[in-house]
């Protein structure tokens, strides 16, 4: 049976590149760090890392784990926090959301606060790097934002809530055509290279070896989805869901499986967030209101 131990040496292993920090973090030897996770490839009969001198790297295996451990480990701290979940549900707790994630947030926190009055909840919008920085700094307890996983924070937590594929939205009445022709034949909206979710639209084209025709490039997924709307362009935009954009009279969705590239929606706390029975029921709520329009 995998331990809590374990799992946290795996995520610290994963975060910090190295053994040896890894080993800094969990307060373990590197020896002692290295051979938990020779036990845990072992017990899991597959390979998860790659190795390279003093570094190691998720491999395939690695990286599809990644998610299932930090879900794990959110439900144990929740288990710790059982106990005393009835005198934690009271306080004010500051939330943060990306302006897709927000509906959803305000309906979970809602719901949250009619069966717990003393709750007091605030909840704010940003930007994800600025969200981020919040929970870092303090001044937000947990936001809901888009998760770069190549960026290592080590003293945060993070929940996975869903992911959003990569689409061509077009206006409806398009022609049909491949994603390249399609990318290449019509005005480009792009999505701000600035942001994450820009630099995945960046390297779906790379992977299409598509030349768009630059029309204008903004930083909002709704502006630009009401520009396609509108005829005036086409543009690669995560999936959002409970958009209905599948339903939407004036709107063509392309999917595009060889783009293999999606935008990876998450909770975001403080390893020691002292709210965390708070936090974990807002996210199971989050979780619950499924498809509801407005959402993620």
């Amino acid at each position: 049976m995998l331990s809590q131990r374990v799992l946290q040496t795996f995520l610290a292993v994963a975060e910090e590149g190295s053994f040896a920090a890894a080993a800094h973090r969990v307060a373990l030897t590197p020896s002692a760090v290295s051979l938990q996770m020779r036990t845990l490839e072992d017990e899991l009969k597959r390979a998860l890392f790659t190795r390279d001198g003093k570094t190691v790297a998720l491999n395939a295996q690695g990286r599809a784990l990644l998610p299932l451990a930090e879900r794990m480990a959110a439900l144990y701290a929740q288990m710790l926090q059982a106990d005393t979940a009835g005198a934690a549900m009271a306080g004010t707790v500051q939330l943060g959301a990306v302006v897709s994630g927000l509906g959803r947030l305000v309906q979970a926190t809602l719901d949250l606060k009619r069966r717990h009055p003393a709750l007091d909840l605030h909840v704010s919008s940003g930007k994800s790097d600025r969200l981020i920085a919040q929970v870092e700094s303090g001044d937000l307890d947990a936001a809901i934002v888009v998760r770069d996983p190549v960026q290592s924070r080590p003293a945060l937590a993070w929940t996975p809530l869903y992911t959003e594929p990569l689409v061509l939205l077009v206006p409806a009445g398009t022609a049909p055509g491949g994603v390249r022709a399609l990318v290449e034949r019509h005005p480009f909206i792009r999505f701000s290279r600035a942001e994450h979710t820009g630099q995945l639209v960046e390297r779906t084209l790379r992977r299409l070896r598509a030349r768009p025709q630059e029309f204008l490039e903004l930083n909002s997924i709704e502006a630009i989805a009401d520009l396609v709307r509108d005829g005036l362009g086409v543009a690669l935009l995560p999936l959002l869901d409970g958009r209905g954009w599948q339903a939407d009279a004036r709107l063509g969705v392309v999917e595009i499986p060889q783009a293999a590239e999606a935008r990876e929606m998450a909770l975001v706390q403080l390893r020691t967030a002292p709210k965390a029975a708070v936090i974990a029921a807002i996210a199971e709520g989050f979780r619950s209101r499924g498809q509801v329009p407005g959402g993620g």
